[in-house]
């Protein structure tokens, strides 16, 4: 399948016709799974409820309350540590909200292979599976990841026991917006076009 190239107009059949392009291929027997159900109903019933005029932090706070989840964790980049902390506040209104920073266990670089930006200093390698860790001894109900590396993420996700939605992606260049690439002819071209080793 290629629906992202696809020339079929897309939008026609997929979101107004509801046409199944794999030919019912597959099962689709998870959705009736109790652990998938309420997902799946509530992310649908948002848009139904309010449009497209709900922010992601108010769909993050509307599914929690509607789940019934009392304790949301944040693993986040140093980086962003005061969006992270706004974040914090607001989510503390509603919920026992607990935050782990990247640089929470202290893993030096070179102890891991890792090659420093500056040798003459002491750099600090994230550590997702702490953060996962720490988050899961504090019996999260679901997990915000807010700006962890490409390949840290993955890890957070595999080790964290909730759920995990990502809340922000990180790209120090395009100011944590990586869609930027696609919205300007100019960036978009130059990728198109670049090399990789």
């Amino acid at each position: 399948m290629k629906c992202a190239s696809c020339k079929l107009q897309p939008k026609n059949k997929c979101d107004k016709e509801g046409f199944d392009c794999t030919g019912g291929k597959f099962s689709l027997d998870e959705y009736h799974e109790e652990c998938n159900k309420d997902y799946h109903r509530l992310s649908g019933h948002f848009q139904a409820e309010h449009g497209n005029n709900l922010t992601r932090l108010d769909e993050v706070i509307m599914l929690a309350k509607r789940m019934g989840y009392e304790r949301i964790g944040l693993a986040f980049c140093v980086g962003l540590s005061e969006e992270a902390a706004v974040l914090e506040e607001i989510l503390s209104k509603h919920f026992k909200v607990y935050s782990a920073c990247c640089k929470v266990g202290g893993l030096r670089k070179e102890d891991y292979g890792v090659p420093k930006v500056k040798e003459d200093k002491i750099e600090i390698l994230c550590d997702p599976i702490l953060q996962a860790k720490v988050l899961n001894e504090k019996a999260t109900d679901l997990n915000l990841e807010i700006g962890l590396c490409v390949g840290h993420d993955m890890l957070f996700k595999k080790y964290s026991q909730a759920p995990v939605s990502t809340f922000a992606v990180k790209d120090r260049v395009l100011g944590h917006n990586p869609l930027a690439v696609v919205y300007s002819s100019y960036l978009r071209k130059k990728f198109k076009n670049k090399k990789y080793e």
